[in-house]
């Protein structure tokens, strides 16, 4: 009796031990690095909403190399990843378990990128820019841009898009949606606007919209950031006074030529809400997306009394500033004297 009691106890441990090593085996192959990029680097895998494992696994193939992919089969069929797989960017890291890349596919623990966009003029580009970084294709994008029911939400339309989309490095997901962008970018705008900055749009009497405005035509005028507050403060004065902006941005704008080197009378004579050569006031929208600087160049304007601007006949890209039309009248015959000279001897 002792003996077969013995013998019992003998196969107990037996089994004991043949499920402790199938177990350990088990979680070996779960926890031993299976996959391995290219000279150590990290691979991303784009799943859109209706690729399957099959696309999973293809996408699998070209960034990496998984040393034992029937046991990653086995996991990813065990834990039913293919009911559960979720659209993102998956980043791949080299020497990853099975356990790790099934349970960052089945979580949908994609990574996140960054997006930064500046010196951007029309929605179109900025479409063009999200594109190149994200799931959504360029029409996508301009459908968001030109979806009224969404922009209105947000008290805007595609002409005042730059009013709410602001220029700076951004954290989304690679298929963010364009509801999604916009409310980030809704997030940031009430950031940027502090009770400070509205103030100091109240003290001059804009809005912020009109403040973001006035921005992108300083920008267009200007790449000196020591001239923009004082370019602002001309075009302040110019407005207070009720005076025509007679910028030539906005007529660049309103004309749709952005290379136009100079302003000819047909050009001002184009009938455009744009043309402020025509039109009283600000223009509908910016006519750039401006920069976070030049927004604040306009809160932090110089006050003075100039309201008309030449370039320079040294040619560098600065400003002569006038508080008269006849010393306007004079810098302007010395800037078109200096060209002169340089277009004859170019």
């Amino acid at each position: 009796m002792k003996k077969h009691f013995r013998w019992i106890i003998a196969l107990g441990l037996l089994a004991f031990v043949t499920i402790l090593v199938v177990v350990m085996a088990a979680y070996a192959v779960l926890l031993k690095p299976n996959f391995s990029v290219s000279e150590g680097e990290n691979g991303y895998v784009y799943l859109r909403s209706d690729d399957d494992f099959d696309n999973l696994m293809a996408q699998l193939d070209t960034v990496c190399t998984i040393s034992n992919e029937a046991s990653f089969r086995f996991w990813a069929r065990h834990q039913h990843l293919e009911s559960h797989l979720h659209a993102g960017r998956y980043l791949i890291r080299n020497h990853a378990t099975n356990r790790e890349v099934v349970n960052m596919f089945y979580g949908g623990l994609q990574e996140p990128l960054t997006i930064t966009f500046n010196n951007v003029r029309l929605p179109q580009q900025l479409a063009a820019r999200l594109a190149s970084k994200t799931m959504l294709d360029s029409a996508a994008w301009m459908a968001t841009f030109t979806d009224s029911a969404l922009l209105a939400h947000y008290d805007i339309t595609t002409a005042t898009l730059f009013t709410l989309v602001l220029p700076n490095t951004y954290e989304f997901y690679w298929n963010v949606t364009g509801e999604e962008f916009m409310q980030r970018m809704a997030t940031f705008s009430r950031s940027f606007w502090t009770s400070e900055r509205k103030h100091k749009a109240e003290m001059v009497q804009l809005t912020p919209a009109e403040v973001i405005t006035l921005a992108s035509i300083v920008e267009e005028e200007t790449n000196k950031n020591d001239e923009k507050p004082v370019v602002a403060g001309l075009y302040i004065n110019r407005l207070h006074k009720g005076m025509l902006l007679q910028s030539d941005p906005t007529v660049k704008f309103a004309v749709g030529d952005f290379t136009l080197t100079q302003i000819l009378n047909k050009h001002l004579a184009v009938v455009s809400p744009y043309n402020t050569y025509l039109n009283i006031g600000l223009p509908p929208g910016p006519i750039r997306m401006p920069s976070l600087e030049g927004i604040d160049a306009v809160l932090n304007y110089t006050h003075h009394n100039y309201i008309y601007m030449c370039a320079k006949p040294e040619l560098n890209g600065r400003h002569n500033f006038a508080v008269t039309l006849a010393e306007h009248t004079r810098n302007a015959a010395a800037y078109h004297a200096a060209l002169r000279r340089w277009q004859a001897q170019h």
